[in-house]
């Protein structure tokens, strides 16, 4: 396991989360993430121009731990959860708690891909929705930025799923499977405690690199 400290509060780890999940829970700590939930998913071929699209350039490689189904129960039992692609697993969720819906699409027309993602949050009830495009270089946010993940998803989108949970800046936010450290973004714009945890490395060094843009003041993209 290697662990980095990028800032004082906000730490970035490369290993397994087991490694890491009981400390997490003694510190209270709220889960915000995005698993991998057994959709054996690399990517699709794209026609997309510019080169900045992640699939066209990447489209080979898969997602460590997307072969076998996910199971929530080890987040279930913090404090306060959002887990994305809950839609995959909902058999295994309790009845309560509220969904999340990001659309992607914002009335334009379908693509290959989902209209929409669902995330299960922990608090509040009923149904909320963040609408923000997201279609290969037609963005309503981060526009002209690379992609840095196969499942990456707006700041924006994951600053609107920590505001629902009603944090403070003692508050310290984990994201067992953090990809290229999107919530890491989001917690640390809103001055928010943070570890993420990667286990690919090419994504761990992306990460890495991300926060510590981040914290020079080049990642300030809203």
């Amino acid at each position: 396991m290697r662990r980095v400290v990028i800032k004082e509060g906000v730490e970035w780890i490369h290993g397994d989360w087991s490694d890491i999940r009981g400390e997490m829970l003694k510190l209270r700590a709220i889960i915000c993430t995005d698993p991998p939930y057994g959709c054996s998913w690399g990517g699709i071929e794209t026609n997309t121009m510019g080169g900045r699209n992640w699939n066209h350039r990447h489209r080979k490689v898969r997602m460590r731990g997307d072969d076998a189904p996910f199971d929530p129960s080890p987040w279930l039992v913090f404090s306060k959860v959002i887990l994305w692609g809950s839609n995959h697993y909902s058999s295994k969720l309790p009845d309560d708690g509220s969904w999340l819906v990001w659309d992607k699409r914002e009335g334009t027309s379908s693509n290959r891909l989902s209209d929409c993602e669902l995330a299960w949050c922990s608090e509040g009830s009923g149904v909320r929705i963040f609408r923000c495009l997201w279609n290969g270089l037609c963005r309503g946010s981060e526009a002209g930025e690379t992609s840095f993940h196969p499942t990456q998803k707006p700041v924006a989108l994951m600053r609107w799923c920590l505001e629902r949970l009603g944090l403070g800046s003692g508050d310290l936010v984990f994201d067992p499977f953090a990809g290229s450290g999107t919530v890491g973004v989001a917690a640390m714009r809103m001055g928010l405690k943070y570890v993420g945890c990667e286990v690919d490395p090419t994504h761990f060094e992306t990460g890495l690199n991300r926060l510590r843009k981040e914290t020079r003041g080049f990642g300030l993209v809203r």
